[in-house]
Parts: C-alpha cells; sequence; structure tokens
C-alpha cells in the first residue's frame, strides 16, 4: 500500500469517527406538552385558543345582543308564572259588576302640578238611553293612589296555602283596571298573568312529550337503519302531508265534553306533542346516520353496550346543541296551536284561563269594534313568539362556535 492511500485512510476513519460522536441521541420526551412553547401566543389567543367548546359557544352567544336580551325577557316571564298570584291585582275570581267593560285606567303622577306618586282617577258613569250603553269618563276628583306590597284579594297560592298580599293593589274603597275590565267586571291584567302560567307551561310539556317520541323513533330509525328506517319514514311523510290545523280540530274535537278542565289540559298538551315530533325524528335520524360508524359507537358496541346505551350516552350528546336550538322554535308552534284551538272553542276552556281562552271573548267583531282592549291578550302572545324565534337564532348560532 502507498503512503498516499494510508494517509486517505486514516483520514477517512477520523471523519467517521467524528461524525458519530456527533450524533444526537434520540429519544420521546416525558414532559406534559405546552403548545405555548411551540410559538408566541398573546393573551388574547391563548384565551381563544384553550377555551372550551362550552366557553366558545357562550362567547359566541354574548355576541348576538338581540337573542341575549330575548333571553332574559323569556326567563323573567317563565319566573312570573310561579307568582302570578302576588303579581296580578286581583284574585283570579274577582269580579266587579259595577264596572262591566270598564275602559283601560292611565296611571299618572302628577295631579294639578303636585306630585303625587303613582295614581289613577276614578270612573265617573252614565248610561247612553240610546245605545243603552255604559260611558266611562275620568272623575278628576277622585285620585286613588295606587298600594304597594298590600293586602288584597285572598287567593290561594298554588292551590296550597291561602294568602293575600300582592305587589300592587288599588286604593281603599277604589278601582284599578290598567289594561280594562271584560264582560263580567274581571281584570283583564290579571287574567293575563295568569293566563301565562298555563299557556306558557303546555308548550313546555308538549315539547317534553315531543321530543321523547322525536328522540326514540328518531333514534332507532338512524341506528338500525333497514325496514325499521323505511317505517319511520313513511310514517313520518303521511304526518306531514295531513294539514295541521284541521287535523288539530279532529282531534281536539274528539275529546270528551265531560272532561275537567285539568284532563282538557293535558290531553291538548299530548295532542301538540304527537303532531310536532317527526321534523326532530327526522333530525335525530339523519344525524345518528352519521354518527354510528364512528369509532367510538364501534367501540362501544364490540364492548357489549346495547342500542339504548349507546343511542343515549354516546350518541344524543353529540348534537345536544341542536336539540336545544330545536326546542326553542317548537315551545311557540306549541303555544300557537293552543292559542288557536282554546281561541276557536275547541281547546282549553273556563274555568281554565289562558291567553287562547281570553282571546275567544274577542271573537266578535262588534265587540272589538267597541271593547278594543280585549285584544291585549295577543301582545304577550307575539312578544314570547318572537322571543323565542330570535332567541333560537342565536343557539343555533352559538351551536357551532367555529362558524
Amino acid at each position: 500500500m502507498s503512503e498516499q492511500d494510508g494517509m486517505n485512510g486514516t483520514a477517512h476513519e477520523k471523519s467517521n469517527g467524528s461524525a458519530q460522536a456527533a450524533t444526537i441521541p434520540h429519544y420521546v420526551s416525558r414532559e406534559p406538552f405546552d403548545p405555548r412553547a411551540i410559538e408566541k401566543l398573546t393573551p388574547e389567543q391563548e384565551k381563544i385558543f384553550l377555551a372550551s367548546q362550552k366557553k366558545l359557544m357562550w362567547w359566541k352567544f354574548k355576541r348576538h345582543r338581540v337573542a341575549v336580551w330575548c333571553g332574559l325577557f323569556l326567563a323573567l316571564v317563565y319566573a312570573s308564572i310561579l307568582i302570578s298570584e302576588f303579581l296580578s291585582p286581583y284574585a283570579l275570581e274577582t269580579r266587579n259588576s259595577k264596572y262591566i267593560y270598564a275602559p283601560p285606567q292611565s296611571v299618572r303622577l302628577f295631579h294639578e302640578g303636585s306630585f303625587v306618586g303613582p295614581f289613577v282617577y276614578g270612573y265617573k258613569q252614565t248610561l247612553d238611553l240610546k245605545t243603552l250603553k255604559r260611558v266611562y269618563t275620568e272623575d278628576t276628583s277622585k285620585v286613588q293612589k295606587l298600594r304597594y306590597f298590600c293586602s288584597g284579594d285572598t287567593y290561594k297560592f298554588w292551590g296550597l296555602f291561602e294568602a293575600s298580599l300582592h305587589l300592587v293593589c288599588p286604593a281603599e274603597n277604589g278601582e284599578f283596571f290598567p289594561l280594562g275590565a271584560d264582560r263580567l267586571g274581571r281584570d283583564v291584567l290579571s287574567r293575563m298573568i295568569y293566563g301565562a302560567r298555563i299557556s306558557l307551561t303546555i308548550g313546555l310539556i308538549g315539547v317534553a312529550v315531543s321530543f321523547v317520541l322525536g328522540i326514540v323513533i328518531g333514534g332507532l330509525a338512524g341506528y338500525h337503519g333497514g325496514w325499521i328506517d323505511l317505517v319511520v319514514q313513511r310514517m313520518i311523510e303521511v304526518i306531514q302531508s295531513l294539514p295541521t290545523l284541521p287535523l288539530w280540530l279532529a282531534l281536539a274535537a274528539i275529546m270528551p265534553v265531560t272532561w275537567s278542565p285539568i284532563l282538557v289540559y293535558f290531553g291538548i298538551t299530548i295532542i301538540l306533542g304527537l303532531l310536532e315530533w317527526t321534523s326532530l325524528a327526522r333530525a335525530v335520524r339523519s344525524k345518528l346516520l352519521s354518527l354510528r360508524e364512528e369509532d367510538y359507537v364501534l367501540a362501544a358496541r364490540m364492548l357489549g353496550a346495547r342500542p339504548a346505551r349507546i343511542i343515549g350516552l354516546h350518541l344524543v350528546p353529540g348534537f345536544m346543541s341542536h336539540l336545544i336550538a330545536s326546542a326553542t322554535i317548537t315551545i311557540p308552534t306549541m303555544i300557537l296551536g293552543e292559542t288557536a284551538l282554546s281561541f276557536l272553542g275547541l281547546g282549553l276552556r273556563p274555568p281554565v284561563v289562558s291567553w287562547g281562552v281570553l282571546l275567544n271573548e274577542a271573537q266578535n267583531i262588534n265587540v272589538v269594534a267597541l271593547y278594543p282592549w280585549l285584544m291585549w291578550p295577543v301582545v304577550p302572545v307575539i312578544l314570547v313568539i318572537l322571543a323565542f324565534n330570535f332567541f333560537g337564532d342565536g343557539l343555533r348560532d352559538a351551536a357551532d362556535p367555529y362558524a
């Protein structure tokens, strides 16, 4: 071997040795992963990147100002039904034959330039001999100051115990009809407050019935598929092809007239629930068709979980936000259904009081023309329906915070 070859071999060995010495050993770090170590995040970015799904949904919902205000309004309205007796100026059965069809009284603060506080003027009543109609005018000599947190008409709070505390009461030996009186001299405002308890709860109970049917039937169709899905889809198509209002009328008409008001209440609730589950069932079916092939569902099935457990614990919670948004749209439909049936005289009947029952008294156009304040119960119906629609829009947007 020449001297030059020996020098080349020696250099090659030195280069290999230096390369091996410079090799960094490979290992897996057991330290917890910190995303902030990869790139520098601002506090605002860190707050968003590390937020949970619920926080992202809440932040997006808060940006929908109209939905937030509508949610607060609905919370107050539903809270009011717990203390309807306290909020109403009169008891539900109170009648005053002296003030039949009395017009609304305006609440005032000043009398002849001096501050008095919230008060109303008393009525001056005359009889029109040509039309035999009672004519009411304000009697400015009767200053009737309102009382607050006062003792008034006796009532049974939720039918449990007697009480007489009211938020506002008329003056002693006075009257207070801020929205007028009806044909029996009953305060329209008090009856609207009592009617909210029936009209609002019938929507909640009806949605509960609708959700049970929609989730169970739609869940079975989406999870199993096959002939079960075929039968369910054909049944849904038949129900949805029937006109809604005539079907409501037919089902309401078959209820016996001898039923008590409470049985009629639950009957109307079940009817509304039986007719509103179809759209929810289709939504549940479509979701389950896409989720049933996921890995976690297959793992639960291989571990021996029953279909009911897989649907209830693994699949339904995956689109719970969609169900909540769907409920906010279904509830106003239930309220409108009850109002329509009661307005036509086929729903709830007195002595049960709901907004539809109150509007039933305004069927005659002559009555409406003479006593337009009997149409006041339609105002809370419109406000609640609009509030539910805007609230549902906000929830639907918040359900997909990454959109």
